[in-house]
């Protein structure tokens, strides 16, 4: 498995978070950033919100307020007990309720004047902030998040590794007769009894239809992937598609695989993913500084005269605190969007194309990389599993 990007340290990743977030309101002429999105707000602070239902969510939402140039931003919330131990206590508030036209006009009180940037606001807050100039947050959190500090490099990796172990221990599990279901739970206890945070995406345990036509409906004349899991029993010879993330101090991970059960890999599903191998490394011979996603989708090319990945996918995305976020390679938003998005140091890619030979299945997994000054690191253990551990 590819070494530590550095000896991780958490309060200096934070401060680091802090200062990328700071440069990037200056960049963006933003005096005040306000933040309600919640991955947002962990990602500002360091705190952890707790998981709640859709009714509760809004009531115990968590704020950050970060003013340019401030050490730290202003925190406030119903759980203190999530805020990270390095967060001053001036910056540690009581939760005000943004959803109430009290709350929002609470909120707005204590904001300074200039220019102010909000993500993910309810109605109350936004109509309390109308006669401000207000800007969508994107602006602030998209460079920030763009390139990945060394400290939120080494999270994803550790986050990856504790994916890819449970993984190991439920492989052995996916036999004839067993449920789905069962590999979810399987699944679930281990990443808990291995650390993690959170479960970020519902395990995917997919049996793969031979044809799109014997398959759920796709608009997109497409295999129909992911749905969720369900208490199906797995067939000798189902091929499954696979799909997991957690969460580990705040930071995503991202696992694709394809399993065969109950025999061994035939030569169509060997040949399948030598195709999807040849494929990632010919996108990853361009991975660098300077290139473009654009590059990246031309060196995938075509497999079997088809653009090798879901219409509905990508090529590649990114991963940090969300599961999915920039840069996205080869989605459809077309050509242009791809020429314009240069690579940089500190990118990371998760990419997952998808070979697929009608009336046989297909193969999909995924591998993460970070572009690094001379080319790209390893943030996941894909290319060291062999082609049985693979399919």
């Amino acid at each position: 498995m590819t070494e530590p990007v550095c000896a991780l340290d958490l309060a200096r990743l934070r401060r680091d978070r802090v200062a990328k977030l700071d440069d990037a309101m200056e960049a963006a002429g933003v005096d005040t950033v306000v933040l309600c999105a919640q991955q947002n707000v962990s990602y500002a602070t360091g705190t952890r919100v707790p998981a709640a239902d859709h009714v509760r969510a809004s009531w115990w939402r968590a704020v950050a307020v970060l003013e340019l140039g401030a050490p730290w931003p202003h925190l406030y919330t119903d759980f203190p007990e999530g805020a990270p131990d390095d967060l001053p206590d001036e910056f540690l508030h009581r939760a005000i309720e943004v959803e109430t036209a009290a709350g929002a006009r609470e909120l707005t009180d204590k904001i300074g004047g200039g220019r102010l940037a909000i993500d993910d606001a309810p109605f109350p807050l936004w109509d309390a902030l109308r006669p401000r100039e207000v800007v969508d947050a994107s602006a602030v959190l998209a460079p920030a998040k763009l390139t990945k500090t060394p400290d939120e490099l080494e999270c994803i990796r550790q986050a990856q590794a504790v994916n890819e172990q449970a993984m190991r221990a439920v492989r052995p599990l996916a036999v004839p007769g067993a449920r789905a279901t069962d590999l979810s739970g399987a699944f679930l206890q281990a990443i808990a009894e291995l650390g993690a945070t959170a479960n970020t995406v519902d395990p995917v345990f997919q049996v793969m239809p031979r044809s799109v036509a014997d398959g759920p409906y796709s608009v997109t004349g497409e295999p129909v992937f992911p749905i969720p899991t369900r208490a199906s029993e797995l067939g000798a010879g189902d091929v499954m598609w696979i799909d997991s993330g957690i969460n580990l101090h705040g930071y995503a991970s991202d696992f694709g695989a394809t399993w065969i059960v109950g025999r061994e890999v035939d030569d169509v599903e060997r040949d399948q993913f030598a195709r999807w191998r040849a494929i990632v490394d010919r996108a990853l011979h361009r991975v660098m500084p300077g290139a473009t996603a654009a590059d990246l989708v031309e060196a995938a090319g075509l497999d079997h005269g088809r653009r090798p990945w879901l219409s509905y996918f990508y090529l590649a995305h990114g991963i940090g605190t969300d599961s999915a976020e920039m840069p996205f390679v080869g989605t459809d938003l077309g050509d242009a969007f791809d020429a314009a998005l240069t690579l940089q140091p500190g990118m990371v890619l998760v990419f997952e194309p998808v070979v697929w030979d009608d009336g046989r299945a297909g193969h999909r997994s995924e591998e993460i990389v970070a572009v690094s000054a001379d080319g790209y690191v390893r943030l996941s253990a894909r290319a060291e599993l062999d082609e049985g551990a693979a399919s």
